[in-house]
Order: structure tokens, then sequence, then C-alpha cells
């Protein structure tokens, strides 16, 4: 049987118990793409974050980069000395297994446990950033640098 997934609910209570400054936003339109979610926020395209579950000998490592240029695989395996056949992109349901989130609404922590993450520099540029909030309907308000102290992320370039 599949684990339960987590929600916005579970994301706000890790956020309170470990003094994360973010937001929650509870979204009223259906934003399943980056443009989508950049125009319903007001916000740019290149404020909008993904986080990417890939499997790496047997081991989950999340990818965070902006939401509108895709991962060179080439590049996470030379960072992390493998072959590049050896960085797996995971399926819907191992990522649920690994995070605790369904694809579409994963946010770049709070997961079932931590997770080894690689964090693109281009997400480090904009000030504000937005990722996933717990939900298909929720996005997370947050500071780069804050991502970057809660996720205890290594900044590699991961971009295409």
């Amino acid at each position: 049987m599949p684990p339960k997934s987590m929600t916005s609910n579970d994301l706000m209570q890790f956020i309170e118990n470990h003094g994360i400054e973010a937001v929650i936003l509870p979204m009223t339109a259906h934003t399943p793409t980056v443009n989508d979610a950049a125009r319903e926020l007001g916000v740019d395209a290149e404020q909008i974050i993904k986080s990417l579950v890939f499997k790496v000998e047997e081991q989950p490592l999340l990818v965070i980069n902006n939401g509108t240029v895709r991962v060179d695989r080439k590049k996470v395996a030379s960072f992390l000395g493998v072959g590049r056949k050896r960085v797996k992109f995971t399926g819907s349901e191992q990522a649920l297994e690994f995070t605790g989130y369904v694809v579409g609404s994963m946010p770049p922590f709070g997961h079932r446990r931590k997770i080894r993450t690689l964090v693109d520099p281009a997400v480090t540029r904009p000030e504000v950033i937005f990722g996933g909030g717990g939900d298909i309907d929720a996005m997370m308000r947050m500071t780069s640098s804050e991502l970057l102290r809660v996720t205890e992320a290594e900044v590699v370039d991961v971009s295409v």
C-alpha cells in the first residue's frame, strides 16, 4: 500500500517547529505550469523553483532549480563523481515514498526524511522565491537565503 501523502498542514507544522521564515499561500486558480504559477502570484517566472527527486546509487537526491530550466543529469553526475546513468529521475510513486509529498506539490524541505540537496545558483539570484506548498493548490514564499539555510544545500550548477 502506498504511503499516505503529506499536506500543507504537515509543511506548516515543520515550518513552525523549525522556526523557518516561510509562508504558505493558498492558490485560487489551478497552476500546473511555472508560467501559470508566476502569473497567479504576480511574480517573474524566474522566482518559481521546482524540487525534483532523483535516485543515485539507490539514495534519494533532491535537486532544486529555477522552474523555467531543465536539470542536466550529466552535471549532477559529474559533481557526484558517478556515471550519468546512475542519476535517475524518480517516478511520482518513488518521489512520494522518499519525500511524503505528491509531485506538483513538493516543497523543498519538510520531507519524511532529510534528503541531500543540490541547489542551482539561479535559484539564489532572486531574493524572494516560491516553491511547492505541500498541496496542489498551495505555494510557499521564502527567501533564497532561508532556503539554503534550511536545506543545508550544496550550490551547484545543474541546469541545461
